[in-house]
């Protein structure tokens, strides 16, 4: 089955990576920091460990903040170290 141009397209957008993760600093301007946490199995013993990775972040309407818990989406490089977008804000901190 052939795929035309707009259907690649609707694809590709689709399986772009999602992840979900707790913003740890608001305070640049449309850039925010999102720590996500994952647990892999030590190949050895099996325990599972906590791993935290650190992504920037564009957030176009500064609409999160500290302590939130947001849905980034993978995108084209925005600047040196951004390459997530902000889709939505989950949980707003207390």
């Amino acid at each position: 089955m052939e795929h035309t141009e707009e259907d690649t397209d609707t694809i590709d957008r689709n399986q772009r990576k999602e992840r979900i993760g707790v913003v740890q600093s608001a305070t640049m301007d449309k850039t925010i920091t999102v720590s996500v946490r994952r647990q892999m199995k030590h190949p050895m013993y099996g325990k599972y460990l906590e791993r935290s990775t650190k992504h920037m972040t564009h957030d176009e309407h500064d609409e999160a903040n500290e302590g939130d818990t947001v849905r980034i989406m993978e995108t084209r490089p925005q600047s040196k170290n951004k390459r997530w977008r902000l889709v939505e804000v989950i949980e707003r901190a207390k």
